[in-house]
């Protein structure tokens, strides 16, 4: 299973991030939470972006683009596969900067990708 980093994470049960990281757990995906509040989402603790993990498939932002420069060598040193830019988080400076890296960019909805299995 694609194990996926959620970037914004939140233990906030009104937010998207909560929604994946609780879809991803039911349907059988690993996942690494981070965020910068602390907490739990669906069983897994949010940490902050520290510990670079080396096995990850995909990562899901919930990051507006203003910030997410933070997090820019973070990702591109974790060398995911690939990269989804929920909607409002669209960076065109970012993806291209992924896509010269070897690390597909994808616009989309990851809750929408999951419930139309096209994850």
């Amino acid at each position: 299973m694609k194990k996926t980093l959620i970037v914004g994470a939140s233990n906030n049960p009104a937010r998207y991030a909560y929604l994946v990281a609780n879809k991803l757990v039911r349907k059988g995906y690993p996942i690494v939470n981070v965020g910068r509040k602390k907490g739990k989402v669906a069983g897994v603790e949010i940490e902050d972006m520290g510990d670079i993990h080396m096995d990850i498939d995909t990562i899901t932002l919930y990051v507006g683009p203003q910030n997410q420069a933070v997090y820019y060598d973070y990702i591109l040193q974790t060398k995911p596969k690939r990269v989804i830019f929920n909607p409002g988080t669209e960076n065109e400076v970012f993806k291209q900067q992924l896509e010269a890296s070897g690390i597909e960019a994808v616009e989309a909805c990851t809750l929408v990708m999951l419930n139309t299995e096209q994850y």
